[in-house]
């Protein structure tokens, strides 16, 4: 049975031995397939174990001015903070869904983002929007202003993950994994699972309803490409987009499909969730192992095995940090090469 967070961080053997610890327990290892790795990760670079106790943690974000980390735990309904020295704590509870009366299912936060202010976006299950919260980084009194809500005058599904570009026009993915009873859920109001574009003005645009499960997202660092992870077992694929002027897409392409490397490797569980991109463009995806890396034209470049079904990935510290969620866990490894924005 897995621990809950608040005992992981009452326990005085996790203080000691995990949350304040010099050295953090390491585990797992790198697979490099392709010898540009090599520039990406460095040989000795480790996997370190930085918190645990997790149900599900999710979509993390780095919060330069205050150096620490954000993250959510989906089904806890919980956003936590981890920082070095510190340790982990509670952030924000609710974060998700905001109602007293009990919810069944994946009802929390899940993808983490701060607008162009400093102000933390969230995708939240249960109360199935994007919202904008009041103060990032203080202890919060959680006040929301949604920025998306509704397609067409529908609630969306459940908002998952979201990337901002340059103009500050949002992107996102709505799947459904927060609704109660997924497809037959009564509440359901959008009967497809859609990538989104949420522009300055208010105004949502629909980008793409062709993939099954839309997930992570992410721009190249020239956003004239959009790459998705669809987390549909039977099609698990990344797509890449080529993108307008005005933001939309072109018809979609895959990116890498999965299929051949599951069957290769039916031990290494996940499946494609979050990801980011380095300044070079090479694509830092969490998928059945690990997180996959992706050279722009999507060669595999080898994987960070960390073990664990893992759903997420952030660039932090001065940009050369990757921290990981990976089930009840939350990782880091050091990389040679910075995150896209830093």
């Amino acid at each position: 049975m897995k621990k809950s967070v608040l005992t992981c961080l009452l326990s005085p053997v996790l203080l000691g031995s995990i949350l304040f610890a010099e050295n953090y327990p390491t585990t797992g290892s790198i697979e490099r397939l392709d010898p540009s790795l090599n520039r990406l990760i460095p040989m000795d670079a480790k996997i370190e174990i930085l918190a645990e106790g997790y149900v599900w943690s999710e979509g993390p974000v780095w919060i330069s001015e205050g150096d620490f980390l954000l993250y959510s735990d989906v089904p806890a309904n919980k956003i936590y903070k981890w920082k070095e020295g510190e340790g982990a704590s509670v952030y924000l509870d609710p974060s998700g869904y905001t109602p007293k009366d009990p919810r069944p299912g994946e009802s929390g936060s899940n993808g983490l983002i701060l607008d162009k202010k400093g102000s933390l976006i969230i995708c939240q299950h249960g109360d199935r929007r994007v919202a904008r919260m009041n103060a990032p980084t203080d202890s919060p009194r959680a006040v929301y202003e949604t920025l998306a809500g509704k397609y067409n005058g529908k609630r969306f599904n459940s908002p998952n993950d979201l990337i901002y570009n340059q103009k500050g026009d949002l992107y996102f993915t709505d799947p459904p994994y927060g609704l109660v009873e997924k497809e037959k859920d009564p509440k359901r109001e959008i009967d497809f699972q859609g990538i989104y574009l949420l522009r300055k003005n208010g105004k949502v645009a629909l980008v793409s309803k062709d993939l099954e499960r839309p997930n992570g997202i992410t721009l190249s660092p020239d956003e004239k490409t959009l790459y998705v992870a669809n987390s549909h077992g039977p099609r698990p694929i990344w797509m890449s987009f080529e993108l307008k002027g005005n933001g939309m897409a072109k018809k979609g392409k895959v990116f890498f499909d999965s299929t051949e490397y599951r069957k290769k490797y039916p031990s290494r569980k996940g499946g494609n969730d979050g990801m980011k991109v380095d300044v070079d463009g090479n694509i830092w995806a969490t998928g059945p192992g690990g997180v996959l890396v992706f050279s722009p034209e999507g060669k595999h470049l080898g994987t960070i095995l960390t073990g664990q079904r893992t759903a997420n990935c952030a660039f932090g510290d001065d940009g050369s940090t990757l921290y990981m969620t990976a089930d009840m866990y939350l990782m880091r490894i050091k990389t040679s090469i910075k995150g896209h924005g830093f």
